[in-house]
């Protein structure tokens, strides 16, 4: 179901949104029935409290909100979106004012509360609707929160409705929603392409592994967005035991995010020149899989020894990246579910990334809380590299030891990126794992809007 504000025409009432230490305030100009009504309730202003306010009919003519207080404001990403769901059926408005920078932010969040994952049985939240907040650009917001949808549904789908091919589908519905170009290199082809580590890792699944390249827009500044599609991971010949291969569906996160990304781009008419490169694969098991041991050789002639088929996704994003640093964009991202090491870091609620572009960093980092969207800065630390280099080939896909895991798959990643005047890698989770205002349980979008946020400095947009 579309994430929209209300129609402009709506009937509607009027929601004043009251902190704790300005509800007294607020009480001084009502009615003595008013103030009677609110004390008999204990409304406090607290986040996810409301009260609907009665008419001398006893029908509601306006409702209450609690926002809280700054300190618990800032445990939250979306404030609203608690009373969003709590709020009786109907159409509501903003009656008082908000900050300036928390209108956006708060109207998508409304928006995102209203999300469910649906496609095996209705779990549609019940969610007031909300006319769009003067001062907000309704289009935007809806744009964002429709983008997001997606995302999570890509994520929330299981292997068995969501592999390669129909990762493959969605990709075409989207290019052909918003006129963009599309080209799937599939199975055998791969080979004949040069993209042998797609090959390789997805070879012993029953769906064909295939990289995906969508191109959208003909002026402006070019960007790539390279999106690890691991439809499911097994862990390979390296098998992962039954409860960490529990949420291996998300292992497709980074494909989901880049497509949501892709969407707000194309939705709102970015001037660049965007491409897309998916590569998509199971990990599978059979008489064909790829093993401990092998040395691969990737697009680029670099040779990788593999000590863990568990350690894929980076494999996979070898070739596509150094498909798409062939052409020299101005910008290149990676998205990526890549390492446990990365949540070990920063937890599963913030979106690490790399970059040795300073400007880009600065962008990013100055993007994420005002697109509630936060982001880390994590290093490329160069005396790691060693530990990427096993000697019997260029690169090893898992070192020994576990130390900075993270840090080693985005070195290993960046060894492919040569040509790209600008790069970041993304290690996200992609999933919530309790349920939150607007962010329900389960898939997530993570590092998109930070990174909308950001390239128009970056690109000069």
């Amino acid at each position: 179901m579309p994430l929209n504000f209300a129609a402009p025409e709506a009937a509607s009432l009027p929601l004043y949104v009251l902190e704790p230490q300005s509800l007294e305030a607020w009480l001084s100009d009502q009615t003595e029935r008013t103030r009677a009504w609110v004390a008999a309730s204990g409304f406090s202003g607290a986040i996810g409290s409301v009260l609907m306010l009665p008419g001398e009919d006893g029908a509601p003519v306006a409702a209450l909100a609690g926002y809280g207080t700054a300190a618990q404001r800032a445990r939250q990403r979306f404030v609203l979106a608690a009373a969003a769901t709590a709020l009786a059926p109907g159409t509501y408005r903003l009656a008082n004012e908000l900050p300036d920078d928390r209108l956006e932010t708060e109207a998508l969040g409304w928006l995102l509360a209203g999300y469910g994952f649906s496609r095996y049985r209705d779990n549609t939240p019940s969610c007031a609707s909300l006319l769009a907040p003067e001062g907000v650009d309704a289009n935007r917001v809806q744009v964002l929160a429709n983008s997001e949808s997606l995302t999570r549904d890509l994520v929330n789908t299981p292997a068995a409705d969501m592999g390669p091919e129909a990762l493959e589908h969605v990709a075409r519905d989207l290019a052909e929603a918003h006129g963009a170009e599309i080209s799937v290199t599939t199975g055998e082809a791969l080979l004949e392409a040069n993209f042998p580590m797609i090959h390789a890792v997805g070879r012993a699944a029953t769906q064909a592994p295939r990289l995906i390249d969508m191109r959208w827009g003909s002026t402006g500044p070019t960007l790539t967005l390279v999106g690890k599609g691991v439809c499911f991971d097994t862990g390979g010949l390296n098998l992962k035991p039954g409860a960490s291969m529990g949420l291996m569906k998300k292992d497709m996160g980074g494909a989901a995010n880049t497509l949501g990304l892709a969407r707000m781009i194309m939705a709102l008419e970015l001037n660049v020149q965007l491409r897309v490169l998916i590569p998509a694969v199971e990990n599978s098991v059979s008489g064909n899989s790829f093993r401990p041991q092998d040395i691969l050789t990737a697009r680029n002639g670099m040779t990788v020894e593999i000590n863990n088929t568990d350690a894929e996704g980076r494999l996979v994003l070898a070739d596509a990246l150094a498909f798409g640093a062939e052409e020299a964009p101005d910008v290149m991202v990676s998205m990526a579910t890549l390492t446990g090491a990365a949540r070990v870091a920063v937890g599963p609620d913030l979106a690490p990334f790399f970059t040795d572009d300073e400007g880009f960093a600065t962008a990013l980092s100055a993007a994420g809380p005002g697109a509630a969207d936060p982001v880390w800065r994590l290093p490329f630390h160069e005396p790691y590299e060693a530990m990427i280099e096993p000697g019997i080939a260029d690169l090893d896909n898992a070192p020994k030891g576990g130390f900075g895991g993270a840090i080693t798959a985005a070195l290993f990643l960046r060894r492919f990126t040569t040509g790209a005047k600008s790069y970041a890698h993304f290690d996200i989770y992609s999933w919530q794992p309790t349920p939150a205002p607007g962010r329900s349980k389960g898939g997530l979008m993570q590092g998109p809007r930070a990174i909308l946020g950001a390239l128009p400095g970056v690109l000069d947009l």
